[in-house]
């Protein structure tokens, strides 16, 4: 034998010897006294309550027994929990386990709150549910066809003791029974069917019990469900669902029938709305699928719940399938609490989604604050958790964590708190606004450079040219418009000269005016000059543009001059006018080749 071979011997040796050492096994000195045993199969789960009396027949103190599951019960568990008749409020400790020789079989290890002595009896409630074991009988119906279905298990206390006395107990959904096992004893009255006592049953004994009922119950089970839960430092839980829902029952069988179903609704096994209940404080409820928002929905807030009246956008029959979105916003103070920089989330795993609600799969994402560290996680019930994931949004530089939990078969009795503790430093707070402001400070500041700096390879000479003597334009225009403007002055000093007859307020105002005069026709000179040296077509018509102006220069000089022997008596009234007449006239042509010569510029 080679060296790899004695290898995996010594493996396979050592873990058949530890799977033997860690295995349970069956105590002969518990005896139970007494059982009894209700199943409600009222709805599409089958709900266990089972009293057991156990009986200390052993010379010594035990502290806890084995309660097993029925072969026909074991594959479809939700949930398992146990008290004592005592005390109810009080939960005991319930742990799956192995029991040697009884490999093929499930059993919970259940401990007790306190010894029991010898010779002493103590009573234990436990309560179980279990998903998909009724099964429709005949699994296709049409649509005005009731909905019949089997439940197929064990008549017996399915338990590693010896029982003394026991009963069963069956609750349907009405009295509309088509069949049951008829072992005697048995009696039935109205939607009850009991069975027992029976006396002293080995372990482990098997009967088969059989019931076969009328059960038009919402058979709706979550096949996938996606929660995402965001946290924000900031004030605010973020929730939502992904929901893909199934009708489990007896499949739709032929067409459907819309008129029929409007006209008697209450007689089909279909599901038309179901009510989803959110927390107290839930707010911004939104509920969508992929084709947008559904409207058809009501919302009513509790003072403990915000109840929700979900209607899908078509009644789900035996076999249909719908997905839709729910999302809501939660304040985080309520359930997000801190010392320094310890945080600890209090959250429920699931929420209520319907009544009697079974969810196949669920994967619970926890979106923490960027920067969460040393991430701890208290679930009440055992959880798959996968590898934590980065989730990247806004202003995220390296990636928020994220806590991502799997479970399977999940009911109502899973609607727990589980806890999630991190720490995170507060200064990072002030990261994300400290990025927003830099951003925006460099990208001004890079607007600011780059419309400062020139890019270009070479120097287009005959671009910077052209603009210059536009630039050299526009003063010329703005100058003569100025200039321009003094032509209205002179009007209005000779005019105030003739009615005053004030020669040195006249000549005040005419010095002024031509003073202001010089410098205009200066500057536009200069500029004329400017513009010959580009080499601009312009400069020739700015050089016109300053001889109409002289021609209209000299008209007003001449106008003074007309004035001057008017307010003297050398010209007579008639003599001024037709002196001034002609004058105007000069004028007005000569401004109006300015203008035009202006407009040519």
């Amino acid at each position: 034998m080679n060296t790899r071979a004695l290898i995996l011997l010594l493996i396979q040796v050592s873990v058949s010897v530890f799977g033997k050492i860690n295995q349970d096994s069956i105590d002969s000195n518990i005896v139970i006294a007494k059982v009894e045993r209700k199943i409600d199969i009222a709805t599409h789960l089958v709900k266990t309550t089972t009293l057991i009396t156990l009986e200390n027949k052993g010379s010594s103190g035990i502290r806890s027994f084995l309660f097993s599951l029925d072969p026909s019960l074991k594959d479809n568990l939700s949930f398992l929990s146990a008290v004592t008749k005592e005390n109810k409020d009080d939960k005991l400790d319930v742990k799956e386990t192995n029991v040697a020789g009884h490999g093929d079989k499930r059993f919970y290890r259940i401990t007790l709150p306190t010894t029991l002595d010898a010779g002493k009896t103590v009573t234990v409630d436990v309560e179980a549910v279990y998903a998909h074991v009724l099964k429709p009988y005949p699994s296709e119906i049409t649509q005005a066809k009731k909905q019949l279905v089997v439940l197929d298990t064990n008549l017996y206390f399915y338990s590693p003791y010896v029982t003394k006395s026991q009963t069963t107990v069956v609750t349907t959904t009405n009295s509309n029974i088509e069949s049951y096992t008829k072992i005697k004893p048995v009696t039935q009255s109205d939607n009850v069917i009991t069975y027992g006592p029976f006396e002293e049953k080995a372990p482990f004994s098997e009967s088969q019990l059989r019931v076969h009922e009328e059960n038009n119950s919402p058979f709706l089970t979550v096949t996938s469900m996606e929660r995402v839960i965001e946290v924000s430092l900031w004030g605010n839980i973020a929730v939502e669902e992904h929901i893909d829902m199934k009708h489990t029952g007896a499949t739709l069988k032929g067409p459907f029938s819309r008129f029929d179903y409007q006209r008697q609704q209450d007689g089909y096994a279909s599901i038309k709305t179901f009510k989803t209940s959110l927390p107290a404080s839930a707010r911004d409820v939104y509920y969508r699928d992929e084709i947008g928002n559904i409207s058809t929905s009501n919302m009513r807030e509790l003072d403990e719940s915000v109840d929700v009246e979900l209607r899908p956008r078509f009644p789900l029959f035996g076999g249909w399938k719908t997905r839709y979105f729910l999302g809501y916003n939660v304040p985080s103070y309520e359930y997000l609490y801190y010392k320094g920089d310890h945080y600890a989330l209090k959250l429920r795993f699931v929420d209520h989604i319907y009544d009697d609600m079974v969810i196949d799969e669920v994967q619970v994402k926890i979106i923490l604050p960027e920067g969460s560290k040393n991430i701890e996680l208290k679930v009440p019930f055992d959880v798959e958790r996968r590898g934590d994931e980065i989730h990247y949004t806004y202003l995220d530089t390296l990636g928020r964590p994220v806590v991502v939990l799997n479970k399977h078969n999940l009911v109502e009795q899973h609607i727990q708190d589980f806890e999630l503790h991190f720490t995170f430093q507060k200064h990072l707070l002030l990261q994300e606004p400290l990025l927003v402001v830099g951003v925006f400070y460099f990208l001004f500041l890079a607007v600011i450079i780059y419309v400062r700096l020139d890019f270009a390879i070479t120097k287009d000479e005959a671009k910077e040219s052209r603009m210059r003597v536009s630039s050299l334009i526009d003063e010329v225009q703005s100058a003569h418009d100025r200039r321009s403007a003094l032509y209205q002055s002179y009007d209005d000093a000779i005019n105030k000269f003739k009615s005053s007859k004030d020669v040195t307020a006249f000549s005040a105002s005419r010095k002024k005016i031509d003073a202001d005069y010089k410098q205009l026709t200066q500057q536009i000179q200069n500029l004329q000059t400017q513009l010959k040296a580009e080499g601009s077509e312009a400069a020739e018509k700015v050089a016109q543009l300053q001889r109409l102006d002289t021609l209209y220069k000299e008209q007003i000089g001449l106008a003074i001059t007309a004035a001057e022997k008017l307010v003297s008596g050398k010209l007579n009234r008639q003599q001024y006018l037709d002196t001034q007449a002609a004058t105007t006239a000069k004028c007005d042509d000569t401004y109006k080749e300015m203008e035009s010569l202006r407009a040519a510029l």
